[in-house]
């Protein structure tokens, strides 16, 4: 019975009749209109809370509170899944470099895209360029511009999973490069380019104004409505993003704890 009124509660809150933050009816309302005991409305709202959709709050000024699903929820379970079979980080950058070009095809494809598309990348284009030599914000400004570029791309489809895969991957490399030598300070000036210890460094300036040029580049063959260039130059600029990563933590797994939906 439990899991009947559960099933009538969720297809509420999936169908968007109750929205995030909503509050459920209290419990008595619900026994009313269910016609069912009061066990059956707790267990029935234990089932929900067990699915990320209701926060149960306990006490005087308590409730259940609608959790509408997210693509950060999602990632987060899709995470748990892929710890549980031990994948590895290089497995999730792989799927992501075959199926992440296809959202920049699919950007270049808008025809809408000059209103909708291209604005918003321009716009995290320019804070990237203007923080470039800011470690801090080098690797969350740039983790920006892919997941814009996937939710963007017009396909609900391709939003959820493929964005839920970005935020799982965004996880790790965050985690991969706060560790990384030189993390937590300013950049070297430009002038350590001139060294070739430094050229391939994991930060190096080299490294993060490839990685500009190559955003911009895409920018240009989305703007141009260019499907095929588009997802070339996603698919090469992954390949080497996702190399320089891995090169630090090639054999890691992915951990579900690191994915934190944000609520």
């Amino acid at each position: 019975m439990a899991e009947l009124v559960a099933a009538r509660l969720r297809e509420r809150i999936l169908s968007g009749e109750l929205r995030e933050g909503d509050l459920l009816p209290p419990q008595e309302q619900l026994m009313a209109e269910l016609q069912v005991s009061f066990g059956v409305v707790r267990e029935a709202l234990r089932l929900l809370e067990n699915d990320g959709l209701l926060l149960v709050r306990r006490g005087n000024v308590g409730g259940a509170v609608v959790h509408a699903p997210t693509v950060d929820r999602a990632a987060q379970m899709i995470s748990m899944v892929l710890q549980a079979r031990t994948t590895t980080a290089a497995d999730v950058g792989a799927a992501l470099g075959h199926i992440e070009p296809v959202c920049a095809a699919l950007c270049a494809a808008r025809p809408d895209r000059a209103r909708t598309v291209v604005p918003a990348l321009r716009a995290i284009l320019a804070r990237q360029s203007d923080e470039l030599d800011d470690l801090d914000a080098y690797v969350p400004n740039a983790r920006r511009f892919h997941e814009a570029v996937v939710e963007l791309c017009g396909s609900d489809t391709m939003i959820v999973v493929v964005g839920s895969l970005e935020a799982i991957w965004s996880a790790h490399e965050s985690a991969v490069w706060s560790a990384a030598p030189g993390a937590r300070r300013r950049a070297p000036r430009p002038v350590a380019d001139a060294d070739p210890d430094t050229l391939n460094a994991p930060m190096s300036r080299r490294v993060r104004r490839d990685a500009l040029r190559a955003h911009e580049n895409l920018l240009a063959a989305i703007e141009a409505g260019d499907e095929d260039r588009a997802r070339e130059v996603a698919s090469a600029h992954l390949s080497l993003a996702r190399d320089r990563t891995l090169a630090w933590a090639e054999r890691t797994t992915i951990r579900a704890a690191a994915v934190t939906p944000a609520d």
